[in-house]
């Protein structure tokens, strides 16, 4: 009995280790509308999430939600609102991150007026821990 529990223990090693191993984040963005967010094990799978959620969120067509960036694995991810003087706006992504502190950093250094003096608005609009949960943004 015992050699039987031992083999059947070691079958299913390797299926609850990818379960729990690491996960990647996609981001996809119908511009001017919306977007989504999904974690994976796989791109594929993610971006698919990630579609419909923007599909269903923004009231965009499939064809117009674009993917737009896949981190593997995820680590922090900072999406940040940017505005150009003359009017447009666009979110600029950035994953796989190693921390909170990081994902804030970049997404000022990203909103430096010094480097970027053409921009009207600029600001982390939504940060994700490594596992795509939504954390508060603040300073």
């Amino acid at each position: 009995f015992y050699a039987v529990f031992l083999m059947l223990l070691a079958s299913l090693a390797p299926a609850l280790a990818e379960e729990q191993g690491p996960v990647g984040i996609a981001f996809v963005e119908a511009p001017e509308q919306g977007g989504g967010v999904c974690t994976g094990r796989d791109p594929g799978t993610a971006f698919a999430c990630a579609r419909e959620k923007c599909v269903s969120e923004s009231g965009a067509a499939e064809e117009d939600c674009l993917s737009r960036t896949w981190c593997f694995p995820a680590g922090w991810s900072v999406d940040v609102f940017v505005q150009h003087q003359e009017g447009p706006h666009w979110h600029e992504v950035l994953c796989g991150l190693d921390s909170r502190e990081t994902a804030m950093a970049v997404a000022a250094d990203l909103c430096d007026k010094g480097r970027r003096p053409y921009l009207m608005e600029c600001a982390a609009a939504q940060l994700y821990d490594p596992d795509g949960n939504t954390v508060e943004v603040t300073p």
